[in-house]
């Protein structure tokens, strides 16, 4: 029987970090089964992927999934180049946005949609350096407000 609704398997954390999120949109992933047996495990990384978009097609690039060790002959690279199955007329408008204002495509997170692995990619700006600190500054000053208001409460 096939599992159904959601079910996550990685986040990229270190893209929230290093970009503004500006639009999200969902993707399929093509892979072979050994890829599939190995995401199971949780044997992946999209630490430093990212997407690029070449004659109508979007790929994910740096991706890593690490051979399945019961795999053999059928383990491909771990790095290699897989694509990404989204509709015609998405990747035409994402390939325009990209073009014209300077923006990144970077897989937020990887996860199982009734049994299907999905990838959700996110339309990024680059954050500067005084961006991320003014992020960390409200982190720490949201987290020091709650552990003020949780002593209060005791």
């Amino acid at each position: 029987m096939r599992s159904k609704g959601t079910k996550s398997i990685t986040e990229n954390r270190k893209a929230r970090h290093e970009y503004f999120v500006l639009e999200t949109y969902e993707a399929g992933i093509e892979l072979v089964g050994t890829e599939v047996k190995s995401i199971r495990l949780g044997a992946v990384n999209l630490k430093d992927s990212w997407c690029s978009i070449d004659k109508g097609e979007i790929f994910i690039r740096g991706m890593h999934i690490s051979p399945y060790e019961k795999g053999n002959i059928f383990n491909r690279d771990p790095m290699r180049i897989r694509k990404l199955l989204m509709h015609k007329r998405e990747i035409n408008k994402l390939f325009g946005t990209v073009k014209q204002d300077g923006l990144s495509l970077i897989p937020l997170s990887l996860y199982f949609k009734d049994s299907k692995v999905k990838v959700q990619i996110g339309l990024c700006k680059g954050k500067k350096l005084y961006d991320k600190r003014a992020d960390s500054a409200k982190r720490d000053a949201k987290r020091e407000i709650d552990r003020n208001i949780k002593l209060r409460n005791q």
